[in-house]
Parts: structure tokens; C-alpha cells; sequence
């Protein structure tokens, strides 16, 4: 595990595309695992940016990790629109080329990892929760889970009720999310962090043992991780 710890938000962004662009410009038509949140944000500006300075994503292809059960696509908060609004429409992705997980049965999480296992994702970007989360996969899941049906711990909720006009009663109780072992199949995992209100996570995840308690902490296993911070969300490791 590769960490690298910046300045700020706006630095640790500039870096994690570093790591991206690698990719991008080896595989014209790689296969990226996209997260949604405040995080990767400054990841997909640099993206967008890369586009008009002339580079497309006209061959490249897109798995979402998550999204959120009872809300329709077009809703403003779905997981589907984030990605809309904050990547596609400003790049020449071909939107049949990006897939976002989406219905509440286990025959729609069957039918998503089938698509995934039909594909191998080059680069998943990951960012985390307070509670070690990655995805939606909540403390105490299984690490050999699959794309599987959430139910969303109050924890998480709250972190999330600021985008449903700050009503927890507003926020889905349940998600659509890549299970853990889904996720560590990726060939490389970009995890970007930032905010003193994710070192707890982050240091669970890097220095803490291996253990379902921070989903997170699964990455230690995994051969290939590139995790950017900035120095706030860095603020509690000891090496």
C-alpha cells in the first residue's frame, strides 16, 4: 500500500489523477471503477480538464460502486445523476459505456457483478467513511461479498443527510454496492481521502488490524493500492 500525503485538497486531487493519467494514457480504452462523494470530486475536475486539453474518452468504460435503493435515476441525489453532473456530461464518455448499479434485488446484484466479471476493472477509485466504509459496504461485511443489497447504518446516514437538506428522514435506508471481494479484484485501487474527519477511518484502514470492523482495512491484502491524502486526513498516522 502506496500512501502519499498532501497539502490539501486541491494537491491530493492533482495527485490522484497523476495516478489516473498513467492509466489513460496507456489504455485508451480502460475500464475504470468510479465512486461517488465529495472526495473524488477534484479527481474528476482534473478529468474533465484532461478532456479539453484534448484527450478522449471516447473507448473508455465505467462501473460504478453504489447506489442508493427507492430513488429514481433522474433524481437529484441518485448516484446515477452525481456521476452525470460531476463527469460525464463534460467529457466524450459514451454513456452506453457507463454503468451505475442500480434496483434492490438480488437478482439485480447478480446481474450487475455478472457484468462486472465479463470485464476487468484497470483502476478503482475508492474514497472512504468515517466508519471505514468502502462502497456501501458497512462494518462487520464479510470480506468475500459480492455486489449485494445494503442496509445503512445510522453513522452513515447522518454523514449523509447534508445532501437531503440535512433530514435523515430523507436518506435512503438502503444501497446497491460492490461487495468487498468485488472490489478487490480491481488490477489497481486509487483511494483518495481528505478531511480530519476521515483519519480515524484512515488510520484503521492503513495501521489497524485486518478486520471487518473497517471494511477498508481489506485493502491491506490487496497487491496494488495507491491511497492520496491530504494532511488532515493523514493526521493520525504514526509512520
Amino acid at each position: 500500500m502506496k500512501v502519499i500525503v498532501c497539502e490539501n485538497y486541491d494537491e491530493m486531487s492533482a495527485k490522484a489523477f497523476e495516478v489516473m493519467k498513467e492509466l489513460l494514457d496507456a489504455k485508451k480504452d480502460a475500464v475504470l471503477g468510479l465512486a461517488t462523494g465529495s472526495s473524488p470530486v477534484g479527481l474528476y475536475k482534473e478529468m474533465i480538464q484532461y478532456h479539453k486539453d484534448g484527450y478522449s474518452y471516447k473507448d473508455i468504460k465505467s462501473y460504478n460502486l453504489d447506489e442508493y435503493v427507492g430513488i429514481d435515476r433522474k433524481d437529484p441525489q441518485s448516484y446515477y445523476t452525481f456521476m452525470y453532473e460531476n463527469l460525464f456530461k463534460d467529457i466524450d464518455i459514451d454513456l452506453n459505456n457507463t454503468h451505475v448499479p442500480f434496483g434492490s434485488t438480488e437478482a439485480d446484484c447478480k446481474a450487475y457483478e455478472d457484468a462486472l466479471s465479463e470485464v476487468s476493472i484497470d483502476l478503482q477509485v475508492l474514497g472512504i467513511g468515517q466508519n471505514g466504509h468502502i462502497g456501501f459496504n458497512e462494518p462487520g461485511t464479510p470480506f468475500e461479498t459480492l455486489t449485494h443489497i445494503v442496509d445503512l447504518t445510522e453513522n452513515t446516514r447522518e454523514a449523509n443527510a447534508r445532501f437531503f437538506d440535512n433530514d435523515i428522514n430523507k436518506v435512503p435506508t438502503q444501497a446497491i454496492s460492490m461487495g468487498i471481494g468485488t472490489i478487490m479484484k480491481s488490477k489497481k485501487v486509487l483511494l483518495v481521502a481528505n478531511g480530519e474527519n476521515k483519519a480515524d477511518a484512515v488510520k484503521a484502514m492503513i495501521e489497524g488490524p485486518i478486520d471487518t470492523a473497517c471494511a477498508a482495512s481489506a485493502l491491506q491484502n490487496h497487491a496494488d493500492v495507491v491511497v492520496v491524502l491530504d494532511k488532515a486526513a493523514a493526521s493520525k498516522l504514526t509512520k
